[in-house]
């Protein structure tokens, strides 16, 4: 995220990358405090920064150093309440053609300081040369294509497009009758040969349910099973825990199962290695078809193709979502009934509705309002 900020503009160039400790960081930590206050002083407002251009350059960003899934949903937040339209697709649209430079772990084998070492995020702008929006703006005064002029070539840890790490995209999008709004798979992390897979589900209804269940000897599990975790989305715990990384059942693990096919409503750590979808939308607390998955039912992936699928004729799940009920919530007031009440899912940024930018159609309804006050 502290590589998407400074490429958003929003950080000095060559920040984001400084490791802990470095003497560097008080210097410019110094410069940010100056710079802030220069900008306050002449009216500059985040906004400025914040243009369409600039998301596009942060998606371009993430695919380029395999970041973290994670990642897609603060990018939507920010743009909510910048007022920047963002799709979810345009994920894995803005990363066509974009390789993967940066060799960081999980999809490559570096660290970030690594890559702080080879330059940091102004490097990368080097090395993506026209792939980024070059005219775009930054809180230095300067575009984004002067950083990417003033910097050295790429080596190291940050690779040229002629000598990707991978030639990506990181990160793709899928949609179906599983995950009518989407779901994201870290793509550079995933095992190609489980992109393109077919197996029938094992289901767990919520984290204490997995982590109960996940190891039992005598769980109906193969290495062709889809396992599908779900009540664990913004809505449903409430908030969205890192409980996505569903780990490999331990008796197929000793058999040498190193990685399945995994989808859920929750989030997972950027660290993470595997073929694991997740931010499922919508989720299964608010109806989406993730809470009609049964034991058994096929389970489809096309990564390549963009789908997500549950292979249940439409008659069933109709019948499944009308014996449907919500589950219970303990919050019946207060902070965390509020929260439920109005955080979006997913794609829009897991972000609470009323604090996202106005709409038209929003400033019609409070104009007359105030008007009144």
């Amino acid at each position: 995220m502290a590589i998407l900020t400074e490429t958003l503009g929003l950080a000095l160039p060559g920040t984001a990358t400084l490791p802990s400790g470095d003497p560097r960081a008080a210097v410019a930590a110094a410069e940010a405090g100056r710079r802030a206050v220069e900008m306050v002083e002449g009216g500059v407002r985040p906004t400025e920064v914040l243009t369409p251009a600039a998301f596009s350059n942060a998606l371009v960003v993430l695919n380029a150093i395999g970041g973290s899934t994670n990642a897609v949903i603060h990018l939507a937040a920010i743009a909510g309440r910048a007022g920047v339209p963002f799709a979810l697709h345009d994920v894995a649209r803005k990363g066509h053609g974009v390789p993967m430079l940066a060799d960081v772990e999980p999809s490559g084998s570096g660290l970030v300081q690594d890559v702080d070492a080879a330059g940091g995020v102004p490097v990368l702008f080097r090395a993506l040369g026209d792939l980024l929006d070059r005219a775009c703006t930054t809180v230095s005064g300067r575009t984004i294509g002067d950083i990417a002029d003033a910097a050295p070539e790429p080596s190291g840890a940050l690779h040229s497009p002629e000598d990707p790490v991978a030639p990506g995209p990181a990160f793709v999008v899928v949609a179906g009758s599983l995950a009518p709004d989407g779901a994201v798979l870290k793509r550079s992390a995933a095992s190609p040969e489980l992109l393109r897979h077919r197996g029938p589900a094992v289901v767990f209804h919520g984290y204490e349910d997995m982590r109960r269940r996940i190891d039992d000897p005598d769980l109906d599990v193969t290495p062709r099973s889809v396992l599908v975790l779900e009540g664990c989305g913004p809505v449903g715990v409430p908030g969205m825990p890192e409980w996505g990384m569903i780990p490999v059942p331990s008796r197929l693990l000793a058999a040498g199962v190193r990685d399945m096919v995994r989808v859920t409503d929750a989030r997972m750590s950027g660290t993470s290695f595997g073929t694991v979808f997740v931010h499922a939308a919508p989720e299964a607390a608010v109806g989406g078809p993730l809470a009609l998955v049964r034991d058994g039912d096929v389970v489809s992936v096309d990564a390549d193709a963009g789908r997500l699928d549950l292979e249940v004729e439409p008659e069933e799940l109709e019948r499944r979502r009308r014996e449907w009920r919500p589950p219970a919530s303990p919050h019946l007031r207060g902070w965390p009934a509020l929260y439920r009440a109005h955080v979006t899912q997913a794609p829009e940024g897991c972000d609470l509705d009323f604090l996202q930018a106005p709409t038209a159609a929003h400033r019609r309804f409070v104009e007359p309002v105030v008007g009144r006050s």
